[in-house]
């Protein structure tokens, strides 16, 4: 059984475009796959461990920096949990909304939580860092209001899908479908642009 995580990183509920996305992409996939187990995590309802300075400790330990103590242990356990789900899934389905650039601050609150030396990626100073993650597949769901790919800079920039390509590597992700909608409000036919986005979301699965 394929076990798909589906991390929603918008908070618009049935209003959001990446969501309907995705969804229209997992609907058609359980469609063609029953049996297919999908696991919905909703980073605006989730209560997600604060990285704290216990967390950050136990985390140093790892490259040498210190001995983790029973606080730092503690701590490494909540880090732990959350992140055993995440390594549990053989496929991932983001829907990232842009925001400012970026991605949503919620999304990257969690990855700063699963992305642990040990965890999800290792180091060595001669190899640098290398994902421990094998296998995975990822499909991102991208939307913005006004920014496109090639738009002239003052629609704004790229930190978002270059953000998550980047992370993508770093933990061992080596196989990234994309799909975009982007501009969703600066276009003269949004409705009907939805709808071909939602198609091809569709035809992905």
């Amino acid at each position: 059984m394929t076990r798909v995580l589906h991390i929603n990183a918008s908070p618009r509920s049935g209003r959001s475009q990446s969501a309907q996305l995705a969804g229209d992409y997992l609907d058609r996939r359980k469609a063609g796959e029953p049996d297919l187990d999908i696991d919905v995590l909703d980073l605006w309802a989730e209560t997600l461990p604060e990285f704290d300075g216990d967390k950050n400790a136990a985390k140093l330990s790892f490259f040498g920096v210190g001995e983790m103590d029973a606080a730092g242990k503690s701590a490494w356990d909540q880090i732990v949990a959350v992140t055993q789900r995440f390594v549990d899934a053989d496929e991932y389905v983001f829907n990232i909304p842009m925001w400012n650039g970026g991605i949503p601050y919620k999304l990257k609150h969690y990855i700063d939580v699963i992305t642990q030396p040990g965890l999800l990626f290792g180091f060595d100073p001669e190899r640098g860092y290398f994902g421990l993650l094998e296998n995975k597949t990822a499909h991102v769901f991208y939307t913005s209001g006004v920014f496109a790919p090639g738009a002239d800079a003052k629609y704004g920039k790229d930190f978002h899908s270059t953000y998550m390509d980047w992370w993508f590597g770093l933990v061992g992700i080596d196989k990234v479908v994309s799909n975009r909608h982007q501009p969703s409000i600066l276009t003269a036919d949004p409705a009907g642009d939805l709808e071909k986005a939602r198609e091809r979301a569709r035809a992905a699965a």
